[in-house]
């Protein structure tokens, strides 16, 4: 329990994380991303009746729970997306949940810019988010709950809000002997195509990603990294299996085909949950990355004022504390952490935040993952 009460300690170094860490690419663990085509014939249906929904708002007048809500995210894997339409279809509201990939998500809005088909985003995380501020496409707002979350792990000028916590780590088989303690063990020639490493287009292998290489600083160095840190990471991505499109890496887990993968906090959770199964969970001794999904406004939007009442529930303390049991989430509510049950109590005492430079992984993770996908991915 100590470490769900540091989670206010983490300040800003834990909101400037990279892509959400809720989300691998598409595997038979993760929802399948819906399709632009499906978003744009939805969003033009009702575009007629969104006009209407946004003046009456936009007058004062109490929100149309009936018209549909568009959301983005990419924390929908897993059944959230299925969970959280059902959830709020009792709660009166009408919502398509879109699931897209972390590293793919904050692109689609940018691209959707003169033609905003969602209406509100969650998921992804404060650089993300300071990308889609700098292309002006989020609106400032303010949830109800705003004043019960620790606002350092959000944004000062009131764009996003943060929502969920998610240390990410490597999950074991949990028959291997001798594990590895840290990365820089799986170069090992033992560890050889042992472990699965999650593609730099999601937001877990991408971050990952970036919390080995900020150990090998060097101002003077490629894209701040010295030649032993390139030389690791090298190693590190062709001595490991890069996942494959559909494959159950969950499962090659479990088998101890593929003994060791990456994996988001929530995700190794509700996958013990599911598969009753107990994974071991390897640690560094520096620590592993925490990431923070946010919750914001998308501009343009013709149903403002009901997103800002959906998401007035959904970051509230007894949503959160609902999608925390279900999906194991580390929820940002402190009302809702206290009612956290023993398994997430276990595993947040396990783990502890990797202290890293998120300013520096900002400006540079963009050359990074695409010097490690052209030179080191075979």
């Amino acid at each position: 329990m100590r470490n769900l009460k540091k989670f206010a300690a983490l300040g800003l170094s834990a909101a400037m994380v990279l892509s959400l860490a809720a989300c691998g690419s598409g595997t038979k663990n993760t929802t399948t991303d819906t399709t632009a085509a499906k978003t744009e014939e939805a969003a033009k249906t009702e575009a007629a009746g969104d006009t209407e929904a946004g003046d009456k708002a936009a007058a004062g007048g109490d929100v149309d729970k009936s018209q549909k809500l568009i959301i983005y995210t990419n924390s929908g894997s897993n059944g959230r997306d299925a969970w959280l339409k059902e959830k709020a279809g009792t709660a009166g509201y009408n919502v398509e949940v879109v699931q897209i990939q972390g590293g793919d998500l904050a692109n689609r809005i940018i691209a959707e810019k003169n033609n905003p088909q969602a209406d509100m985003v969650f998921g992804l995380n404060s650089i993300e988010y300071e990308k889609l501020k700098a292309e002006s496409v989020l609106d400032q707002w303010e949830p109800s709950w705003a004043g019960d979350v620790d606002m350092t792990l959000g944004d000062k000028d009131g764009y996003y809000y943060p929502i969920v916590i998610q240390p990410l780590v490597n999950m074991m088989n949990a028959d291997l002997q001798n594990p590895p303690k840290d990365y820089t063990d799986l170069v090992n020639p033992e560890w050889k195509d042992k472990y699965t490493i999650l593609n730099f287009g999601g937001g877990t292998g991408k971050t990952i990603l970036a919390s080995l290489l900020v150990r090998y600083r060097d101002d003077n160095g490629e894209y701040g990294i010295s030649d032993e840190g390139w030389d690791f990471v090298k190693s590190w991505i062709q001595n490991g299996h890069m996942e494959v499109q559909g494959e159950d890496y969950v499962g090659n887990a479990i088998s101890g085909t593929v003994p060791i993968t990456e994996m988001w906090g929530s995700g190794v959770l509700q996958n013990q949950t599911e598969r009753d199964y107990k994974f071991q969970i390897m640690v560094p001794e520096v620590g592993v990355p925490y990431v923070t999904e946010q919750v914001a406004m998308i501009t343009g939007s013709k149903k403002r004022d009901l997103a800002v009442d959906f998401a007035n529930w959904f970051g509230s303390a007894d949503v959160q504390a609902e999608w925390m049991k279900q999906f194991g989430t580390i929820p940002c509510q402190p009302k809702a952490v206290e009612e956290a049950p023993a398994d997430i109590k276990e595993f947040m005492d396990q783990v502890h935040p990797q202290d890293m430079d998120w300013g520096f992984v900002a400006a540079n993770i963009d050359q990074w993952v695409e010097k490690c996908e052209l030179e080191f991915l075979q």
